[in-house]
This record gives C-alpha cells, structure tokens and sequence, in this order.
C-alpha cells in the first residue's frame, strides 16, 4: 500500500511518537510505501523530525500547515493538502490531530481517496474551555467525521466522548492503544542509582516525578497548592519534573516563592530515549492533567514498574486502575490528588505490588507492534470494501 500519515506537528509529544512508530513499522515491517506531511516545528517542545528522517519512510513539510486557526493559510493549507494527495495518490490516507485532521480528511475526501482514517489522540474540546470554543471545534469534527471511512481513538474514553458530542456513529470508531517501544522499558539496564544522582538524589528519598510539557493543565499548579506544605515537611520526598513548556518561568517562581527549590527538580527537555532512564529514577508517577487522551507516561511508568497516581481525566482509568496499578482521583480535586500521593508515599510493600500489576497490563496492550498490525489490518479491511 501507499500510506500518507498527516500530522499538524511533528514536535516532541505522544500523538507524534506514535505516529512516526505507525509510519516506521508500516514502512519497515510491512513493507509499505509510507510518506508522512507536517507543518513547520517551532516552540520549546523540541521537535522528532530528526528521529523521523532515519524512519525508512518520505517527509514532506507543508508550509501552511500550523496549529492556530488562520482562515487565509487554512485555505491555503487545504490546498497544499490536495496537491500532495494528486502527487503522491495514495491508498490511505491517515491523519492525526485536530487541524490535520480536518483540513487532510477533507482533502483526502475531495481526491476520493479510497481508504480515509483519523486517529483521535485527543480532543480539541473539553470542559475547561468556554463554550464559544468547543462549539465551533465540535461542529467541525461533526463534518469531518463524514469525511472518513474509519475513526481510530487511543482510548475507550475517546470514543464515548466523541458519540456524546455528536460526532459520527459508533460503527465509525475503533480503539487502537497508543503504541510504544515497550522494550526499553521493560528490559532497561539499571541506571537508577547513577540518575538520581546525577540530580542530587539520595538514595533514600522518596521522588514523586511527572513526564509532562510545563504547560496549562497539566497540572503542575495543583501539585504545588495540595503537596507545597507537606513537602516542607517532609525533606526525604522530592518532585521531579522532566519536560519543558511555556509556563516553565512561571512555575520556577512559584517554586522560588514557596521555597521548594531544593525539593522540586526540573530536569527541562529531554529526548524520547531517555524517558525509561528518568521515570526508572522515580518511586511514583503523578499524572494531574486535566485532559489527555490517554496519556503516554501512565503506562510508560507501569511498564517500569513504577505504579501511578493520576486524575481520571480521559483515558486515564485504563491503566491507572484504582487500587491494583495506582490511585485515580477525581479530576482537579487537589486534596484528593495530595492524599493519594502521600498514602504511595507511606506504603513501599503496596506501590511494588501496584508496579509489577501495572507492568502485567501494559505489556503487550501498548507494544508498538501491536499497533502496527491492527492499523495494517484495518487498511486492509477498509481498501477490501
């Protein structure tokens, strides 16, 4: 087959990690012709795009293709879209995020492109925005969703949510986990000591660590406002903070303001390979974002053995199940959330046990090569019709 993967941004996130691990296993294990467009990369989320151009597969940048609503440039980006589909001709064409997936499934859609899917990472709307901004995103997922023969969502969650806003039929929707490199994170070497270390880590401390962009809500805030005066008290826990992000002076001051620099450590940006090593270094994984699909780190942590706490934010509650791989809380109830964090924190017997379920669940549901054949098999389903 020829696969055409459209992605609004190839930057440092778990939408566009398994989107390049589709385009690699698709074109290496598969076999198939597999080209993947983008838009231009900026920003402080860092960027895949060198991880990409070792994939086996073509890139292609669309100019025009950004992630803020721009009515001139969308035009021209849809445009772009077509012109690439009329090169390329493609079987499939798959796209993923909001802005690619409207503007590429409508495109594919035009060129009658036999086989159209989108994949749902996450939604554009979602109650912490006002309704003057979901309702225009929902009613252009309403007609998008028309525009495709088959709708893949990384989480159950994802599909409820969709149907309930209005969003196609249920026969339209296929759940496909978010595939990752299970395999660093299950047989890794033992660099546990020498990484705490290396971020002034004692071996007896306790840390409470998040993989996340320091951006709004994800959460970050309310860790500081339900575990600020309990970290003063107790000087065996530390936070850590691995990733990068808009809000990231912002949040330093708090920190400075709080004085909680010697119990916070911000490791900033670091590359995908080295996620195992950083979430290895943790005892507890926190998660208090209040949207995601189905996040990354949840089952990445579980994969080390390392249970979880998060909020039960989207599909977070398939993997972060409550008292056998973690602790769930409601979605922004900070004390919640800090109680969960402080009863891990107390019981090391419980969060090995939680760890080893965890890494039982996420075994094979999260193996990248898992998604591969179920992706390959729905084109082929879909091409057969």
């Amino acid at each position: 087959m020829r696969i055409l993967h459209i992605i609004t941004r190839l930057i440092l996130g778990g939408a566009q990690e398994n989107t390049v691990l589709s385009c690699e296993g698709l074109a290496r294990q598969k076999g198939h012709e597999v080209i993947l467009a983008y838009g231009p990369i900026y920003g402080p989320e860092g960027s895949l795009e060198e991880r990409a151009q070792s994939g086996g597969y073509e890139l292609v940048e669309i100019p025009d293709m950004i992630r803020a609503i721009r009515p001139l440039r969308d035009r021209r980006c849809y445009r772009q879209c077509r012109e690439l589909i009329r090169q390329v001709k493609p079987d499939v064409v798959h796209t993923h995020s909001s802005k690619a997936g409207v503007l590429g499934r409508a495109a594919a859609w035009a060129e009658k492109v036999p086989a159209v899917v989108h994949t749902v990472h996450g939604l554009a709307f979602h109650p912490y925005q006002g309704w003057w901004l979901n309702k225009p995103y929902i009613m252009a997922e309403r007609w998008a969703a028309k525009r495709c023969h088959k709708i893949v969502c990384v989480a159950d969650a994802m599909t409820r949510q969709a149907l309930a806003a209005g969003i196609g039929t249920s026969g339209l929707y296929e759940t496909v986990h978010s595939g990752m490199e299970v395999d660093q994170f299950l047989d890794a070497p033992d660099d546990r000591a020498a990484t705490r270390a290396e971020y002034g880590v004692a071996d007896d401390e306790v840390i409470v660590g998040t993989v996340a962009r320091l951006a709004e809500l994800k959460g970050h805030d309310d860790l500081l406002d339900g575990l600020g005066a309990w970290l003063a008290a107790h000087p065996k826990v530390k936070l850590m903070w691995v990733g990068d992000g808009w809000w990231r002076e912002r949040l330093e001051q708090r920190v400075r303001s709080a004085r909680l620099q010697e119990r916070v450590v911000i490791t900033g940006m670091v590359p995908p390979s080295e996620v195992p090593r950083m979430i290895r270094a943790m005892d507890i994984l926190v998660h208090p974002s209040y949207r995601e699909g189905l996040a990354r780190a949840l089952p990445q942590a579980l994969l080390c053995g390392v249970p979880v706490v998060s909020y039960d934010c989207d599909g977070a509650g398939e993997v972060c199940l409550d008292g056998q791989t973690g602790r769930l809380v409601p979605t922004g109830n900070v004390t919640k959330l800090a109680e969960a964090v402080e009863w891990m924190v107390g019981r090391p017997a419980e969060r090995a046990a939680m760890g080893e379920a965890g890494r039982t669940l996420c075994r094979e549901r999260f193996d990248w090569r898992v998604m591969v054949d179920k992706l390959d098999a729905l084109y082929r389903r879909l091409l057969d019709k």
